[in-house]
């Protein structure tokens, strides 16, 4: 066991021998942090949380009441091998949240990256890889092997798909279950989630633009509403180098390696 003679840690928490507790970190009331876990500086543990496993929590992150760190994966070919779950700087984990390691078939590492919000009862599955500043509202699941890109919002009570990829700055509506890749700043909703668009609202806070919007949105409409294939309609935007950046990020996307298809337009929209 190491833990920082600054660390403040309630009489009741209890640290298991091998742990390693940062500078300035606070561990609050009954909560229990495991022989292989590795706290940053500043990180901040409130009553009642379980952190266990091969994790490492980075700086400044903090967890709430209830949430479950780092416990083995839900997944029938674990057989106790270790893993790791390694979470990033400045995240807020809110109450009753889930987060998994990897498992071995899945490369072993599951992923968190920096200033993500997730809230209450969120679940990350094993060898998911979360980019920054992910937002996943209230009760929403994140299956095993998924890749979120940075930017995303995830609305409450979503499930995302095992293997399924959603690209930088889209956003998924509320109760929607999303079973294909969405693709960077696309806008993604329904029952069984259709692509409805563009993420404006996101495209206007990332500091865009009108003219640049509406030219990321004439070639999204060419992309998706040309003859061809989705595939092969990218592949011909993409050798006439577009002039945008986001519509390359789209574009490259498109054109990456992926175990699903796509949400592809709601003709309904």
């Amino acid at each position: 066991m190491k833990i920082h003679d600054t660390a403040i840690i309630h009489p009741s928490a209890v640290i298991q021998n091998g742990a390693k507790i940062g500078a300035l970190c606070e561990i609050g009331p009954f909560s229990v942090i495991g022989d292989n876990v590795i706290l940053g500086q500043k990180v901040i543990i409130k009553s009642h949380v379980v952190i266990s496993g091969h994790t490492v929590i980075g700086n400044e992150t903090v967890i709430f009441p209830f949430a479950s760190i780092g416990e083995i994966p839900q997944d029938l070919k674990f057989t106790g091998e270790k893993t790791n779950l390694i979470i990033g700087k400045r995240n807020i984990i809110r109450e009753n949240v889930t987060m998994n390691p990897g498992t071995k078939g899945g490369g072993g590492v599951t992923k968190v990256g920096n200033d993500c919000l997730f809230m209450t009862g969120a679940h990350v599955g094993h060898d998911a890889d979360i980019g920054n500043k992910v937002v996943v509202a209230n009760q929403s699941a994140i299956a095993g092997h998924c890749k979120i890109h940075d930017d995303v919002i995830i609305g409450g009570l979503c499930g995302i798909h095992q293997f399924v990829r959603i690209g930088k700055g889209a956003i998924v509506g509320g109760l929607t279950m999303v079973t294909h890749d969405v693709i960077p700043y696309g806008m993604a909703a329904g029952e069984r989630g259709s692509l409805r668009g563009l993420n404006v609202i996101g495209l206007k806070r990332k500091g865009l633009e009108k003219s640049q919007i509406l030219k990321i949105n004439a070639d999204f409409k060419i992309l998706f509403n040309s003859d061809g294939a989705l595939k092969e309609n990218a592949r011909v935007m993409h050798d006439k180098d577009c002039e945008t950046n986001e519509i390359r990020e789209i574009l490259n996307f498109i054109l990456d390696n992926s175990d699903r298809s796509f949400l592809t337009m709601d003709d309904s929209n």
